[in-house]
């Protein structure tokens, strides 16, 4: 069976943050009022409602598609036509299909882990808590911290050197170029420095429940330009001499595979939702990660598609669908639609910063809860947000090659999307033991075969680092 039953797990020791009884008993012949009653209210730890991801539980479908598809949809998805380029139709096609349904099996994984006994007092509102619990202590530590940080805090690096680059681009574009627009331009690193004030301004709301419009920002604007880049380049004439060709197929399938993210928070999402014993928190985000993903599937496939259709062979490697439109199609559109493009994609920018950098924020207020076992001040939770965002605008003009490093370190930390959710389901779960022998093979089937796949995708990556050289600039941010 593709999705086993989650019912009952074993209980076991490792259970993170965990004051007084490990469970609360539900009443067993109570009515339907009263079962809705006993909510998540009753469940949490105290100093949940102190931290940043699960100060709020009110959210509902909405706010979780929104908070989905701002940090499921990025700028790695406009490399997939690089993919194509390299696999052709046929391949390109089924390995982006296994990938979408490989990564939403996980998913789902996780959303049924979450809260794996409906009225308990533990819900894992974070991939580290479950990680520990699945893996115990060390090890949950040793495979999950690395990850889960780099997951956030060198997403928002990234974000700050891809954002101020549109942002560079399209104040060219509105004053036109020239002399005088590059005498009035400012420098990578200032263009760094403007992109962060901005996120960083952007950041104080309290909790992850509140940043739902800023999510619904990025959405919309993820949407707007996905679709633009693909509608546009099919509404003009194809560049001429355009086929396919064959470059490396390990980094192509590694394109493919990074293109969906957003693991690393959907656990933190889940606990931005309410919770009873009549209407556990997993009903409701796999409402709205059916909803997500087939918006990003409808996003992705014909971006994929449409983009190895129009440049075939000629799209650039780096920058993908971006760089080829304003390459072989900038010229023939006007400058409000490429300015359009380029403010969509910073808007996106600004607002994924937010849902990253959320569990960094998170983690800093866990350390000050504690050790002082109270709220976080006002004044602490804002000198958070601005020593964050200081530390990724330095990486980030120290290192802004940054995003050549992507894919090494992507594979290096794919397990956590594609690998650690199976394990941690038969560590948990327990199939093995209910007599449910297929639901223990396919999920360890997957979880080894990803470990082999992230292998192979980090000697690619490394190989083609090693062929191509890295052209490392420190503290020499791009003009």
């Amino acid at each position: 069976m593709l999705f086993p039953p989650s019912f009952f797990w074993p209980y076991f020791s490792h259970q993170p943050r965990s004051s007084g009884k490990d469970w609360c008993t539900a009443p067993s012949r109570e009515s339907k009022q009263s079962l809705d009653q006993w909510s998540s209210s009753k469940m949490d730890d105290p100093q949940e409602a102190w931290l940043p991801i699960t100060e709020s539980r009110s959210g509902n479908v909405v706010t979780a598609v929104f908070h989905l598809l701002s940090s499921g949809i990025g700028i790695q998805a406009l490399l997939l036509p690089v993919a194509f380029a390299t696999l052709g139709w046929a391949w390109g096609a089924i390995c982006l299909s296994l990938a979408f349904t490989w990564q939403l099996y996980t998913i789902w994984i996780l959303v049924q882990l979450h809260e794996p006994i409906p009225g308990s007092r533990t819900r894992y509102s974070r991939y580290l808590q479950l990680a520990i619990a699945a893996f115990g202590p060390r090890l949950g530590k040793l495979l999950a911290i690395f990850p889960v940080m780099y997951l956030s805090g060198s997403t928002c690096i990234m974000l700050i050197i891809k954002g101020a680059g549109f942002m560079e681009l399209l104040f060219k574009l509105v004053c036109e170029g020239g002399a005088t627009c590059d005498a009035e331009s400012l420098t990578g690193a200032e263009w760094f420095l403007v992109f962060t004030c901005m996120a960083i301004a952007l950041a104080q709301p309290p909790n992850l429940n509140s940043i739902a419009g800023f999510s619904l920002c990025g959405a919309m604007s993820a949407i707007g330009y996905c679709t633009l880049i693909w509608v546009l380049p099919i509404s003009r004439d194809r560049p001429s001499g355009v086929m396919a060709g064959m470059l490396d197929i390990l980094n192509a399938n590694g394109m493919i595979v990074l293109a969906f993210r957003g693991h690393n928070l959907v656990l933190e999402i889940q606990g931005t939702l309410p919770t009873s014993l009549t209407n556990p928190s997993k009903r409701t985000m796999w409402r709205g990660v059916s909803v997500s993903y087939m918006i990003i599937a409808m996003c992705q496939f014909p971006l994929a598609i449409a983009g190895f259709w129009v440049y075939g062979n000629k799209i650039p490697p780096n920058g993908g669908m971006l760089t080829a439109f304003f390459q072989f199609h900038g010229h023939d559109t006007s400058k409000s639609v490429k300015g359009l493009v380029c403010l969509l994609v910073v808007i996106h920018c600004l607002s994924s910063f937010q849902i990253y950098a959320m569990p960094v924020f998170d983690n800093l207020e866990f350390r000050y809860v504690s050790m002082k076992n109270r709220r976080c001040p006002w004044w602490v939770r804002l000198g958070f947000r601005l020593f964050f965002g200081g530390l990724a605008f330095f990486i980030a003009v120290a290192l802004p090659f940054l995003p050549r490093l992507a894919p090494l370190i992507g594979g290096i930390t794919l397990p956590l999307t594609l690998v650690y959710p199976c394990f941690m389901w038969i560590l948990i779960k327990k199939p093995h033991q209910k007599g449910h022998a297929a639901e223990w093979c396919l999920n360890l089937g997957v979880g080894c075969l990803g470990i082999f796949l992230s292998v192979l995708l980090v000697v690619a990556a490394a190989w083609d680092l090693a062929i191509k050289g890295l052209h490392a600039t420190f503290f020499k941010p791009p003009l």
